[in-house]
């Protein structure tokens, strides 16, 4: 798929709350909570126009019983996509317009992507950097697989900064 930066939107906020609320009547109590993460949830940040939503879960394995419902949504099951124990859907083909993690509530992963959030949206210098790393991959990369996968390095890093700012007191913003 092409990659496509593009500037930060406050729309990406009301599409995170309106699939949320899509989402709610489809899987009611099965979903605990929902978070809208990545780059769409950093004010400021450029990104790919795809809003990262997590669903925390009671039962993971429930998920996998929904797939019809998800696929009259638009969406596209993708399994755990290198990631155990996550649910992966992607919805918009090649204009992919969300991407859909469902992970059980106690996996470690959650803690992981809502740290690496918050440090980026409590330091705007560090989400400054960011975004010029992301611009500089995307002239030097069509396709989004390489794009992500060249980025790979920096943002590990950055999540170690991120785990260092959490560690010393920086503070979850839990959305719902």
């Amino acid at each position: 798929m092409k990659i496509r930066l593009t500037e930060f939107s406050n729309n990406w906020a009301l599409m995170y709350r309106q699939e949320t609320q899509i989402l709610k009547t489809i899987f009611k109590d099965d979903i605990i909570k929902c978070e809208h993460f990545g780059s769409t949830a950093v004010r400021g940040m450029k990104a790919k126009p795809v809003i990262d939503m997590m669903c925390l879960v009671k039962d993971i394995e429930k998920i996998d019983k929904f797939k019809e419902e998800m696929r009259n949504l638009g969406y596209e099951a993708a399994g755990e996509w290198g990631i155990t124990g996550r649910r992966l859907f992607r919805k918009g083909g090649e204009n992919r317009s969300h991407h859909l993690h469902f992970y059980q509530f106690d996996n470690p992963q959650i803690e992981r992507h809502l740290i690496f959030r918050d440090f980026l949206r409590s330091h705007p210098a560090e989400a400054t950097r960011y975004t010029k790393y992301k611009e500089e991959l995307a002239k030097r990369f069509d396709d989004t697989s390489e794009y992500s996968q060249a980025k790979k390095t920096f943002v590990k890093e950055m999540e170690q900064k991120a785990l260092a700012w959490f560690v010393k007191g920086g503070k979850l913003n839990v959305e719902e």
